[in-house]
């Protein structure tokens, strides 16, 4: 491993040497923090309250779902320290090494749009502000800015994980200052009668605050889990590398949307236009000295979470066959980052956020969380560490192609498709969706539910759990 965080990042899908396993499990903090204290989770919470929820309910979707999703990312960040290799390396000892291809294709497409998601919410977000500013407006400032962000994401996961970890400290420190002064500015927006006026939903849409919080927050984390725990020593404390992972990644997006629904309740303008512009639409509360600190802020979040996705795209490029360097291939997916952004924020301009990006959260969130009851499944089931040879050869223990896994994973996400939907109908790709409801003649408030995503993760946990024990109990011989 480089000495220097400027030097790039030399390891890519190999099992970490023994001599370049360092740190402590409290060092998972900073990367998993830093991708998460974004304003955005404020921005996630006037989407909870959509559901119809009343403040208290939308309080208890929204913490239940964060902690619980960031949960299933502290587990999985403990298969890195029994194998050492990427997330999606380890997972071909549940799936066989060619039979890996499947969700690593799905994490990969995930990692992806979650990449471009946020560079272009950064990109939109500044133009909003120098509008209000008077700084200018139209294409130049988005051009600019666009090529701002897209040049510190894409440098980082060239860089690679020394240089990650350092950049993700400092960039929690400055971004909890920064949220800190965003809340005291403005708190005076609240207003507590409104707040606990909000009429409540029944149980179906407390549910669907709880799957929504799930697949937005830690279902789009779940694919990258061991990826920064892999350095950790053998030694390192389990609970540790658990606890100080779930915490850091759910302890600011906890807080935000807890106040964000607060804000929501309290403003209608912020509720009505955050649709459209989910960042630039929180400025209507804040004094206009603020502005430049604001989306600094706001970028700092972005940036946050789109350097932790693009190192772990690039290795999921690796792990898909791509005969490159690392820092290629986090070069490539840099490529593809900036294409999507580009549509999104220039040829897509005007269109509204919320419904496609929902219905992409649940049309990738579905497969994810069939994958992950399925690897946290094998990975309880294991007693020994992985065999780290075994993990690049189909002739090794784990196989070609591992056929219970991948059918499982199929199942489940069947299944799980038939139990979602868009309440969009404009959005021509997702009309398929809930055709079990359909089949089953299931109406009403159930239908916007999204239970699939969590039926996905239930019957991909217990079909492996129950299926897949001979195999596990073969290749531990």
């Amino acid at each position: 491993m480089a000495n220097s965080a400027l030097e790039v990042e030399s390891n890519g899908l190999n099992v970490i040497p023994e001599s370049e396993r360092h740190g402590t499990p409290r060092g998972q903090f900073w990367p998993w923090a830093a991708s998460n204290v974004s304003i955005f989770g404020i921005s996630m919470a006037a989407w909870i309250l959509g559901f119809g929820l009343s403040f208290g309910q939308a309080v208890l979707a929204g913490v239940v779902g964060i902690v619980f999703s960031f949960a299933l990312v502290g587990v999985i960040a403990l298969a890195g320290k029994r194998g050492s290799a990427p997330t999606l390396v380890l997972s071909r000892a549940t799936f066989g090494v060619n039979g890996n291809a499947l969700p690593t294709i799905v994490s990969y497409l995930l990692l992806v749009g979650w990449e471009t998601v946020l560079v272009a919410l950064g990109v939109l977000a500044t133009s909003t502000v120098f509008t209000r500013l008077g700084w200018g407006s139209g294409d130049g400032i988005k051009y600019a800015s666009f090529v701002v962000i897209i040049g510190v994401v894409i440098a980082s996961g060239v860089f690679g994980f020394k240089f990650i970890m350092r950049i993700q400290k400092w960039i929690t420190l400055a971004s909890i200052v920064l949220t800190a002064v965003f809340i005291v500015l403005s708190a005076s927006a609240i207003n507590f009668e409104k707040i606990f006026a909000a009429p409540g939903g029944d149980s179906a849409a407390l549910i669907a605050g709880i799957i929504y919080a799930m697949t937005s927050f830690g279902l789009g984390w779940v694919n990258g889990g061991a990826d920064y725990s892999r350095y950790l020593p053998r030694t390192a404390s389990s609970r540790g590398i658990f606890g100080w992972t779930t915490f850091g990644a759910a302890i600011a997006p906890a807080i935000l949307v807890i106040y964000g629904f607060m804000l929501a309740l309290s403003n209608a303008d912020i509720a009505k236009n955050i649709g459209g512009d989910p960042i630039g639409a929180l400025t209507a509360v804040l004094p206009t000295w603020f502005l430049i600190p604001f989306i600094i802020l706001a970028l700092l979040g972005f940036m946050g979470g789109a350097i932790l996705d693009i190192y772990s795209s690039g290795l999921n490029l690796l792990t898909l066959g791509l005969k490159v360097k690392r820092y290629q291939a986090a070069a490539v997916d840099g490529v593809l980052m900036t294409l999507g952004t580009f549509y999104f924020v220039f040829s897509n301009a005007g269109q509204s956020f919320f419904w496609p990006f929902q219905a992409g959260l649940y049309l990738l969130g579905v497969p994810m969380a069939a994958w992950t009851g399925i690897f946290i499944a094998d990975l309880l089931l294991r007693k020994r560490n992985y065999d780290e040879a075994a993990l690049y050869s189909a002739k090794g223990r784990y196989g070609s192609v591992n056929v219970v896994a991948l059918l499982t994973m199929v199942l489940a996400t069947v299944v799980g498709y038939g139990f979602i939907s868009s309440p969009d109908t404009s959005i021509v790709w997702t009309t398929w969706e809930g055709y079990l409801y359909r089949a089953f003649n299931v109406t009403g408030t159930w239908v916007g539910s999204n239970i699939g995503v969590f039926l996905a993760l239930v019957l991909g946990f217990v079909g492996q759990y129950l299926l897949g024990r001979s195999a596990v109990a073969r290749q531990e011989k």
